[in-house]
C-alpha cells in the first residue's frame, strides 16, 4: 500500500477510513471501511452506580496528554481478553507524530503516580476517533472514558467514533450504525469547530448524573 504519513492518515479519517495492522509483528498497514461502524453517542454513555462512585470519589487522577506514548504502548500489550493486538511499531510512530502535531490525544488514569489505565484517539474538527484503551485496575479505563465524553461534549464535538462495537463498548452504550449513516454524521462533524481539552467538573457531573443501575 501507499506509504502512510500523518498527513495521509488525517485525510483518510476525513473520508471515514482507518488503518490497522494484522498483528503487532506485521510491518504492513491496511485500510478499513466497515459496512457497520461503531460509535458511542455523546449523550448515551452508560454510567453504572459503581462507575459514578469511582468518578465522584476521584479514585484516579485523570490527566490529558501527559503520557501519550505510554498509553499507546500499554494499549498494544496483550491482555486476557485481547491476546493479540493490531498496534505495530508503525502505528506507534504514526500516532506519536500525530500527537506531536496536536491531532492525537490521550486520557490517562493515574494511581499513586502510576499509569493504570487510559485511552487514545484522534481529534479532527468535531469528530473524535477513539483508537484503543487499556486498564490495569478496575474502572481505570472507564473513568478515562467518562472524562473523554465530558471533554468532547464541552468542547463542541458531535461524533465519537469507536470503529467497531465490542461487548465491552456495547455495555457502555456503544452501538453500530450503517456505513452511509456514519459518513453522514462524519461529514456533519467535520463542519463543526471543536476544541479538545480537560473538561470542567460541571461537564463531568453532567455525564455521570444520568440515571443508571448496576
Amino acid at each position: 500500500m501507499t506509504e502512510v504519513t500523518p498527513e495521509l492518515l488525517l485525510r483518510a479519517y476525513a473520508y471515514g477510513l482507518f488503518p490497522m495492522a494484522e498483528s503487532a509483528d506485521s510491518p504492513d498497514l491496511y485500510w478499513f471501511d466497515p459496512p457497520m461502524r461503531g460509535i458511542l453517542p455523546l449523550d448515551g454513555l452508560y454510567v453504572s452506580r459503581s462507575l459514578r462512585k469511582a468518578v465522584r470519589q476521584s479514585r484516579f487522577e485523570v490527566r490529558f496528554d501527559t503520557a501519550f506514548e505510554a498509553v499507546l504502548r500499554a494499549c498494544a500489550e496483550p491482555a486476557p481478553d485481547r491476546p493479540n493486538t493490531w498496534i505495530n511499531d508503525r502505528i506507534v510512530a504514526l500516532y506519536t507524530e500525530l500527537h506531536r502535531s496536536g491531532h492525537a490525544h490521550s486520557v490517562e488514569s493515574w494511581k499513586d503516580g502510576t499509569l493504570v489505565g487510559g485511552l487514545y484517539g484522534v481529534a479532527l474538527r468535531g469528530a473524535f476517533f477513539g483508537e484503543s484503551m487499556f486498564s490495569r485496575m478496575t474502572d481505570a479505563s472507564k473513568v478515562a472514558l467518562v472524562h473523554l465524553v465530558a471533554a468532547l461534549r464541552e468542547g463542541g464535538f458531535t461524533l465519537l467514533d469507536t470503529q467497531f462495537t465490542t461487548e465491552h463498548l456495547a455495555r457502555l452504550g456503544g452501538k453500530e450504525i450503517p456505513q452511509a449513516e456514519y459518513k453522514r454524521r462524519l461529514s456533519q462533524a467535520l463542519a463543526v469547530p471543536a476544541q479538545f481539552g480537560p473538561p470542567s467538573a460541571c461537564a463531568i457531573e453532567a455525564v455521570i448524573s444520568r440515571e443508571a443501575a448496576d
